[in-house]
């Protein structure tokens, strides 16, 4: 495991200077859950919802946190992001039974710091989103499991999580 490079040699917080890396293009992929009751479900893929299409309504909540992601997470660099997909899929997890919506949310650039923090902003805040749409009907709901799935791109190469869920 290498050291944690947000700290400086005296041990305090800093943003890492990445000038001098070279610019390259990099994804990463976030997912993660949001279980609910199958009634509420039901209601999201009818399109009955109070508040509206919560999907719609997520997945630009998803995709314009990605883009604010240096405003909420102190130590991130602002990145010109070239390309963010937010996607739902109603799933049963096959240990639990569950019912809920995962979603991923799948993040590009060209440059010389990846976009991991892009992506699980993205898919925490789509989940949040779908949360507050629905919390009148099933304020039960609960968000599980946001973690990075993939990351390509820059100096330390591919990484792909085990599939797990759905």
């Amino acid at each position: 495991m290498s050291a944690l490079t947000h700290f400086d040699a005296q041990g305090q917080a800093h943003m890492i200077d990445v000038a001098a890396k070279p610019a390259t293009h990099r994804i990463a992929i976030a997912g993660g859950r949001i279980e609910m009751l199958a009634e509420t479900l039901a209601l999201i893929q009818a399109g009955t919802a109070q508040k509206g299409d919560v999907l719609g309504v997520a997945r630009i909540a998803g995709i314009q946190a990605a883009k604010k992601t240096s405003e909420l997470i102190p130590l991130c660099h602002p990145l010109a992001l070239t390309r963010i997909a937010v996607e739902f899929e109603a799933a049963a997890q096959r240990q639990s039974g569950a019912i809920g919506i995962f979603c991923t949310a799948s993040v590009e650039t060209v440059g010389p710091t990846g976009v991991e923090m892009e992506a699980l902003v993205a898919v925490q805040t789509a989940l949040l989103t779908i949360y507050d749409m629905c919390k009148a009907v099933d304020r039960g709901m609960s968000i599980h499991g946001v973690r990075v799935l993939e990351k390509h791109g820059g100096k330390s190469g591919s990484f792909v999580a085990p599939k797990t869920w759905p």
